[in-house]
């Protein structure tokens, strides 16, 4: 198949392209080389076509041809300064929809799209008395005095995280989360218009070989690795018990190629997770001792809007994709120890 690939310069979408060509499909690679990701007047790879998917005469002369568009391009970060909302909303809302219309007129028909567990917000709690609950807002002074878990708005008990699939509901925390909603919500709404079909994976924790570092669009696992470079201990926010589940790029990689192969159709959301939960502070320790640095040193400081636990159900993904994640995070993790990282971009 001829695949349009976005993002494709970016850290996933290399490894999606890899991928795809070791399957036997033609690639396409679009980039527009946002400063901020790849470092000030960085060139455009071999290979890869210098466009903004907001450009939809551009757009149009690249989808002659195309079966299928794989749509990884997106600025990244938390996005919590209301100041950021024009920023995320025209690089991923208006791109997605500029996209999506030039492929409506070329009459390409399949999407899959690089969506996000942030869309799920706070995840999902159980109380041992009101079962599943919307946990109470965490309180800057209850933050202060290092209680980190959340609450039952209802009782106050200690809630426990559980699975979270892809019927929970969604409520974005941050402007770069609303932008990544609004994406599936264009997406799903133009499958309704049009009879295209979309698969939203919906990315946890990525890292691996050749993430970042340094920039909005490096991970946790990125900045530990930064630390323990410069001979530093890795320093874990709050008490090092949030829980997430990390998912190896290769096999992020591997579900894209699935999902431009499966050709399902409407509107599929999907996680894309290891299945196996991990806590940052684990991650932390992981790699210090595989990097043979410092300890991790725990500071329980905190980030406002940060949330405790997201662990991802990833039954869906097994059954409509066939796709189980090859790399487990006790591996992935350890040999992300020395993995290549992608140098540090020049500032403007």
């Amino acid at each position: 198949m001829r695949v349009l690939l976005t993002g494709a310069a970016g850290f996933i979408a290399g490894h999606v392209s890899t991928a795809l060509h070791d399957a036997g499909h033609e690639v396409v690679g679009l980039d527009v080389m946002l400063p901020v990701a790849h470092g000030v007047d960085a060139p455009t790879p071999a290979g890869i076509e210098r466009v903004d998917v907001r450009d939809a005469d551009a757009l149009t002369a690249v989808l002659a041809g195309v079966d299928v568009v794989c749509h990884q391009a997106a600025m990244v970060g938390a996005g919590v300064d209301a100041a950021d909302a024009p920023l995320f909303a025209g690089h991923n809302d208006l791109g997605t929809a500029v996209l999506l219309a030039a492929m409506a007129e070329a009459r390409v028909r399949r999407l899959v799209l690089a969506s996000s567990m942030v869309v799920y917000g706070s995840g999902r709690y159980t109380c041992p008395t009101h079962g599943t609950v919307e946990p109470a807002p965490r309180t800057t002074a209850d933050l202060d005095a290092g209680v980190f878990d959340s609450t039952c708005p209802h009782c106050e008990r200690r809630v426990e995280w559980a699975l979270v699939d892809e019927d929970a509901p969604l409520r974005p925390r941050s402007t770069y989360a609303a932008s990544k909603l609004a994406q599936e919500h264009y997406a799903l709404a133009w499958t309704l218009a049009t009879g295209g079909s979309v698969t939203a994976l919906r990315y946890h924790n990525v890292y691996g070989e050749h993430m970042p570092r340094d920039t909005p669009y490096s991970g946790v696992a990125a900045i530990f690795r930064s630390s323990l470079e410069a001979g530093q201990a890795p320093r874990v926010f709050e008490d090092g018990g949030q829980v997430r589940d990390f998912v190896h790029v290769r096999d992020v990689a591997r579900v894209n190629r699935l999902a431009v192969e499966a050709a399902l159709g409407g509107f599929t959301p999907l996680n894309v997770c290891s299945g196996v939960p991990v806590t940052i502070g684990a991650v932390a320790a992981t790699l210090a001792r595989a990097h043979g640095g410092a300890e991790p040193v725990v500071t329980g400081q905190y980030r406002s809007g940060d949330v405790r636990h997201v662990v991802a159900d990833p039954a869906r993904a097994a059954s409509v994709l066939g796709f189980r994640a090859s790399v487990g995070p006790e591996e992935g993790i350890t040999a992300f120890a020395d993995a290549p990282l992608r140098a540090v971009p020049a500032r403007a």
